[in-house]
Parts: C-alpha cells; sequence; structure tokens
C-alpha cells in the first residue's frame, strides 16, 4: 500500500554550503515548472543568504515518495551529542540509523586527477594511516554497527600495496562484504593483481566507469581510460570478483548515455553485478557552486533510463531504499535473459509494506542483498545459477545532506558511515556515498 502524500511545504534542515552551519530549510513546489513535479530544496543563511536547488523533477511525485521509518539507534554510540548532526553524529546517540557498509578510508592519494572528484582526492594529502590505525577503526566498526558491509574507499586505494593485508584483516574480523572503491586502472594494468586482491578475501569491486565510451571519461576523469576499465572487468571475472559498475553523471556529458551502460554490463558477463548511476556532486573539484551546477535529479536518470531502454526499464520498477532516507536512492532488481532484462516481482524495499517501516529492518535487508548479490558469483551463487543472474540497477545521491528527515528526526541520514566518524579525536564532516 502506498503510503499518503505529504503536503508542501515540507520543513526539514540543511547546512549552508559556505560556512557548513546547520540552517532551516524547506521543500517547496517550483514554480517555474509547469506539467512536471518539481520541488526545490530552500535554505536560507542569516550570514550567507538564500539557496535553492532543484532536489527533485519528474515521476514519482515527491510528496508520495518520501515517507517516515520508525528509527533505530546504534548498538555501541562513541560519542555524546553536543551540536548536534551532522557536527558529532558518529555514531552519537541520537542517530536514527543504522549503518549498512562502513565506509574506511585508507589513502588520500590516487593516480588519477578527476575534474570532479568530491574527495579533491590527491591534494594536500595526510599521512596514510597505519595498518593499526585501520585495525582499530575495524574493530571501533564492528563493535557499533556488527557484521555490516564494508567498502575500502580514498583516494585510490590500490596505490597501497598492502591493500591485500588490509582486506585480510577485514575479512579476519568477520564482515558480512568486503568491497574496494576502485577506478580499476591497477586493476586492469597489472597481471595477477585481482587474483592477489581475491586470495586476501575481497568479494567485490566498486567500480568507476561512467560510460560505454570513453567521451565522458575524457570529461569526467580527465583522461581516456574505458580500455584499462574493460580488461579490469575481465580480470576481476577471471579471479571471481563481483564487480558494480558506478557512474557519476553529469548533464551534457553522459546523462543521454545510461542505458549503454547497463547493456555493455550485460554482455560483459554474469560477474558484473549491477550499475549504480550518481548525479554528480557539486562540491570537491566540481567547477560549479551548488545552487549553479547542472543538475540532474534521480526521477530524471529514471525517466531517461525508460526512454533509452525503450520502455525494458520503467520508472515505476523503481523502489525507496530500505536502508537509507528514501530521497537518497531508487534502485530496482531484474533477472538477466541474454542481454535483456526481466524485473523481479516481490524484490522491492520493505518501504512499500503499508506500514511506516524500521530502520533496523531496512539495514538488515540491504547488508544481506549486497552480501549475497554484489560478491563472488563462482563462490556464492556457483556459476550460472539463478542468483548469479540477478542484475541491479541504483541511482542514488552522492551524498544525503540535503535529504532532510522524517518521523520528526532532526538527522540527516548517510548511506554510508564514515569509519572515521567512529573515532572522536578524528575530524567529523558529511560523508559520500
Amino acid at each position: 500500500m502506498t503510503p499518503p502524500a505529504r503536503s508542501l511545504p515540507q520543513a526539514t534542515e540543511s547546512v549552508c554550503p559556505v560556512c557548513l552551519q546547520r540552517i532551516p530549510a524547506e521543500y517547496v513546489l517550483d514554480p517555474a515548472e509547469e506539467g512536471i513535479p518539481s520541488v526545490l530544496l530552500r535554505k536560507e543563511c542569516p550570514e550567507h543568504g538564500v539557496f535553492s536547488v532543484p532536489v527533485w523533477r519528474g515521476m514519482p511525485d515527491f510528496r508520495s515518495w518520501v515517507r517516515d521509518k520508525t528509527p533505530s539507534h546504534p548498538r555501541h554510540p562513541f560519542v555524546e551529542r553536543e551540536r548536534g548532526c551532522p557536527f558529532d553524529c558518529g555514531l552519537c546517540p541520537d542517530h536514527a540509523q543504522h549503518t549498512c557498509t562502513g565506509l574506511i578510508e585508507v589513502t588520500g592519494r590516487c593516480n588519477l586527477r578527476c575534474p570532479v572528484c568530491y574527495a579533491s582526492a590527491g591534494e594536500q594529502v595526510a599521512p596514510e594511516p597505519s595498518l593499526e590505525r585501520i585495525a582499530f577503526q575495524m574493530d571501533r566498526l564492528r563493535q557499533a554497527s556488527g557484521a555490516c558491509n564494508v567498502q575500502l574507499s580514498g583516494g585510490e586505494p590500490t596505490v597501497r600495496d598492502d591493500l591485500p593485508e588490509i582486506i585480510r584483516m577485514a575479512k579476519a574480523r568477520g564482515f558480512a562484504l568486503i568491497q574496494c572503491n576502485t577506478n580499476g586502472l591497477r586493476l586492469g594494468t597489472e597481471p595477477g593483481y585481482a587474483a592477489s586482491l581475491r586470495e586476501a578475501g575481497l568479494d567485490s569491486v566498486y567500480l568507476q566507469c561512467d560510460a560505454a565510451d570513453d567521451a565522458a571519461h575524457e570529461i569526467l576523469r580527465g583522461r581516456r581510460c574505458l580500455p584499462e576499465k574493460l580488461e579490469a572487468i575481465r580480470a576481476c571475472g577471471e579471479a571471481g570478483i563481483g564487480v558494480v559498475l558506478v557512474a557519476t553523471v553529469a548533464a551534457g556529458v553522459n546523462a543521454d548515455r545510461l542505458w549503454p551502460l547497463v547493456e555493455m554490463g550485460l554482455r560483459l558477463g554474469a560477474h558484473v553485478r549491477g550499475v549504480h548511476f550518481q548525479p554528480m556532486s557539486s562540491f570537491g573539484r566540481c567547477p560549479w557552486r551548488s545552487d549553479g551546477a547542472p543538475r540532474v535529479t534521480l526521477p530524471e536518470i529514471a525517466a531517461e533510463l525508460e526512454r533509452q531502454s525503450q520502455g525494458q526499464i520503467r520508472w515505476t520498477d523503481f523502489h525507496p531504499p530500505g536502508c537509507e532516507n528514501a530521497l537518497c536512492s531508487f534502485s530496482a532488481v531484474y533477472r538477466r535473459n541474454g542481454e535483456t532484462l526481466e524485473l523481479v516481482q516481490g524484490a522491492s524495499s520493505c518501504c512499500d509494506c503499508g506500514e511506516t517501516p524500521s530502520a533496523a529492518e531496512g539495514a538488515r535487508k540491504a547488508k544481506a542483498f549486497a552480501a549475497r548479490h554484489w560478491g563472488c558469483v563462482r563462490s556464492v551463487f556457483g556459476v550460472g545459477g539463478d542468483r548469479a543472474a540477478l542484475y541491479r540497477v541504483l541511482h542514488g545521491v552522492s551524498g544525503c545532506h540535503d535529504a532532510g528527515s522524517g518521523a520528526g528526526q532532526r538527522v540527516l541520514h548517510p548511506c554510508r558511515q564514515s569509519i572515521r566518524n567512529l573515532n572522536p579525536i578524528l575530524p567529523v564532516q558529511p560523508d559520500l556515498v
């Protein structure tokens, strides 16, 4: 049963993009858009003025998509509430969401210089955390969030020669899924490297891949690199590592070429587990201020996929996330049928059950799905098994900082909790998907 539609304006909270102070905000209908359900996030900082950005254009209607969740709090919060979210929320007693994927940043170095890098990787690089520090962070994550999934990120994790040891450390602590967020360059150029990561215990690669052609990579990554990425996908398949393709979507660059990337993933084999589309974030090295950036919203991605696939994918296929805030992502699960897709009925999240869903149950389902379906096809499913035929299409924002809150909560829910926020001596800042 679909929950009742909410009315607009709807109050929430956000941060000033200049000074990062928490300020009141509201979702309002965009009067400039006629015939298209369009919503703006409007906020005003006493010092820096009014900011207004589009957050939703198209169907499904924003007012019926947003929904409450029953809050669920961390097992072992490590910080006390002082200033409130997002300044000391990590994980604080007020945090109303469970960690689905703990993100551990193992380096600030990178072997690319992407013009749109939200993390500004490679600039003013701090000393890399030692293996002892990373082990401490993993232990804290395990205490706070149990056997969640873990993503090793950066920077570019593969620039660390001791990455296999880091993977072994995570595996030894019993995390459900070990994933590496990577641009794939080392995987695609160093023979045997993928096999060494798999031997250490790596289950999945979250592979930066913006399009099925190199024109988008030249703009978004500063160089042509598709051949290396294709070789990385092949090497991961041979090693038994699952691959999720991850595209940064930018208006005028690759928003009109989403479906060819889905088709490419289907052609490359069953170890390609799905595709994630993430609208470009307007911070880090992004050249635009947030209220001036050429935005692509999640409903627009759904509409483009329907148009480009000629109806093989429909916006009505997608459902809200079970783990994070409903405004953070859409997803749908399909079954491979050769090089086409068939929607898996009944694979929607608990958000469609007609009752206010539990954040804890949503997190449990999200973690279980990722562990079952993103990992090594050969070791988990058996080659050619029915589950190996599943293919997930997801589009999500690069961070949930403007997602607002539900059920009267005052927190902004990131999909992934950065592991550094489990250590109160480290700086706290919004974390990215």
